[in-house]
């Protein structure tokens, strides 16, 4: 992709202006009803030993709907959406060929990436997918990450980006993050880069961890919901997420949850969108593998209200390009 063909797709991308962070996956049956804030942050971070080792057979979302997820995302007025194909704790929700570690052995095997993508492009709705480098069921992280795990890395990004069709981006996270991670210097960001290009030349890669910079992403990436704001002086290629709830992954109280309201929702979306800047809401489907009712009530709201601004302001020609 060479410079104008990039400032083309980061364009597009950010003046989709708002969308769906749907986690789901391990941590929704590990942490239900635990004190673990969605993954064994300790374990990487403070060398406790592991305590939650996830059994794929406990993978059982009996009525996993994705057409529900997509209908509701519909509803909120958002242009796309990105599903944790594989998260921290290293579950893969599609059947790979390089671990036995993901749903060919859980209980419930269908193929949850491949359903996500058909329902979402069945509504017109843009589909991307997120891969966490951090991975603790194969010990790859910031202590750890040999040739073997690059080489294990780079075959399941392959398998994303040649069994699914189109996929317009790929959200990484858990690199050189202060949240943990491989490094750049053991696993370089140019050389998986390079290797997502080669798959898919058109495929935006973006990483939640980097800086508010453009050397290790194609588009800055904003945790709100960790507290990280956008700079007043930024002007974009960027995105924002944060969630409904307290965690990102579902909790048994949140059926019940007062939600985040949906004033507060639509102003995270205008000061995203001020900035160039497009907003990622999260929802979060329970172990039944659907959306909760309060969700999806919120989500309609949402929809009801927002309105994508005529006026927004003009993405720079100029912004930073690596």
């Amino acid at each position: 992709m060479n410079h104008e063909e990039l400032l083309g797709r980061q364009r597009c991308f950010v003046n989709q202006r708002f969308g769906m962070f749907i986690h789901f996956n391990s941590a929704t049956f590990q942490f239900a009803d635990s004190e673990i804030n969605d993954w064994e942050y300790d374990h990487e971070n403070g060398d406790e030993p592991r305590r939650f080792v996830f059994d794929p057979k406990d993978w059982n979302p009996e009525q996993l709907d994705c057409k529900q997820w997509s209908k509701a995302a519909k509803s909120a007025g958002m242009k796309f959406a990105v599903l944790t194909a594989k998260h921290h704790e290293g579950f893969s929700l599609w059947s790979t060929r390089y671990t036995e570690h993901c749903i060919r052995n859980a209980t419930n095997k269908r193929d949850v990436v491949k359903e996500y993508l058909q329902a979402f492009k069945q509504e017109g709705i843009t589909t991307g997918l997120y891969f966490s480098m951090l991975d603790l069921h194969h010990q790859i992280g910031r202590k750890k990450c040999t040739p073997e795990h690059k080489q294990f890395i780079k075959n399941q990004l392959e398998e994303l980006l040649t069994d699914y069709g189109d996929i317009p981006f790929l959200i990484i996270d858990g690199w050189n993050a202060h949240w943990g991670g491989p490094n750049y210097e053991e696993l370089p960001f140019e050389e998986i880069d390079a290797w997502v290009k080669q798959l898919q030349p058109q495929c935006l890669l973006m990483n939640i961890s980097c800086e508010s910079n453009l050397d290790h992403t194609d588009v800055v990436f904003y945790e709100n919901a960790a507290g990280q704001e956008i700079e007043d002086s930024f002007a974009g290629p960027g995105a924002s997420c944060n969630v409904l709830t307290d965690t990102w992954f579902w909790r048994t109280s949140d059926s019940t949850l007062d939600l985040r309201t949906t004033d507060w929702v639509l102003e995270k979306v205008r000061d995203a969108n001020r900035h160039n800047v497009t907003f990622l809401l999260n929802g979060a489907p329970n172990q039944c593998g659907l959306l909760d009712d309060n969700v999806i009530n919120r989500f309609r709201d949402i929809g009801a209200r927002y309105r994508q601004p005529a006026d927004l302001t003009e993405i720079p020609e100029n912004w930073l390009i690596r």
